[in-house]
C-alpha cells in the first residue's frame, strides 16, 4: 500500500463517521484510532500527518521498537497520544507505564495491583479501562460483564488508577444487541462509579469491520487498522 491509499482510506473513515453521526443524532466528538499492529513507523506517520492524533499499540516490543520513530512536535513531544490496547502481561507493565497515557485492557486484579505500583513509582495516576468481554468468549481477555461492578470497585481502590471507561472486542458479526448490551454497561458504571477521582468517559469499541454499528450504540472511540493501513 502506498501513502495515497492511506490518504484515501482516512478519507473514508472520517466521511462515514460524519454520516453516522448524522444519522445516529450524535453530537459528541468520535475519537478514531489508528491500530498500528505490523505497521512500519513510516505510514503511521503518514496518517499522523493526516489528522490522526490517537495510536493504539497491541505489542509490547514492537511498540518499543518504533515508538522513537514516531513524529514529534518542535519541543520534542508526541503530537499523537498513544493508548496500550493488547493483552498486557504483568511482567511488560513497567516498560510501557511512562510511554502510554492509557491502558485499555485492564482485566484482572493483579494487572491493577502492578499498574498502580509502576504509575506510582513514576510519579503518574494511569488512566484504564476496563475490558468487557461482552460475547463471553473463551479465547479473548476481558472481565465477563456482571463482573464488571465488583472489578470497578476494586480498581477504584487504587491511588495511582483511574478509570476512564470501558473497551471491548465485539464477537464478529455480533447481533445489535450486543453493542446495546455494551452501551447499557457503560452508563450503569458511569452511575456506580463512587471515586471522584474516576471519570467515565471512554467508551471504546467498534473496528474496522464494524464501527458504524458501534457508533449507533454509543461508541466514541473507534479502533481502525486494516481500514486505514490495509491488510498487514
Amino acid at each position: 500500500m502506498n501513502y495515497n491509499e492511506i490518504t484515501e482510506n482516512y478519507k473514508i473513515i472520517t466521511e462515514n463517521v460524519e454520516k453516522a453521526k448524522a444519522d445516529f443524532g450524535v453530537n459528541d466528538k468520535i475519537n478514531i484510532m489508528a491500530v498500528t499492529k505490523g505497521v512500519p513507523h513510516e505510514k503511521v506517520n503518514h496518517a499522523i500527518s493526516l489528522g490522526i492524533d490517537l495510536l493504539g499499540e497491541n505489542r509490547v516490543q514492537e511498540f518499543l521498537q518504533k515508538e522513537p520513530f514516531y513524529t514529534k512536535t518542535a519541543r520534542n513531544e508526541k503530537k499523537v497520544s498513544i493508548h496500550f490496547i493488547g493483552g498486557l502481561q504483568n511482567n511488560k507493565v513497567k516498560y510501557i507505564i511512562d510511554k502510554v497515557s492509557l491502558i485499555q485492557s485492564a482485566d484482572s486484579e493483579k494487572l491493577l495491583i502492578e499498574i498502580n505500583k509502576r504509575a506510582a513509582s513514576h510519579n503518574l495516576v494511569t488512566d484504564i479501562l476496563i475490558e468487557i468481554n461482552i460475547g463471553c468468549e473463551w479465547s479473548k481477555g476481558g472481565i465477563k460483564p456482571d463482573e464488571l461492578f465488583e472489578f470497578l470497585s476494586v480498581a477504584e481502590g487504587f491511588d495511582n488508577i483511574r478509570v476512564r471507561g470501558l473497551m471491548a472486542i465485539p464477537p464478529i458479526d455480533a447481533k445489535e444487541q450486543i453493542y446495546a448490551n455494551m452501551q447499557k454497561l457503560f452508563h450503569d458504571a458511569r452511575n456506580k462509579a463512587a471515586k471522584p477521582q474516576t471519570k467515565i468517559d471512554i467508551l471504546s469499541v467498534g473496528m474496522s469491520q464494524d464501527y458504524i454499528t458501534a457508533i449507533k450504540h454509543g461508541a466514541n472511540l473507534i479502533r481502525i487498522g486494516s481500514a486505514l493501513f490495509g491488510g498487514r
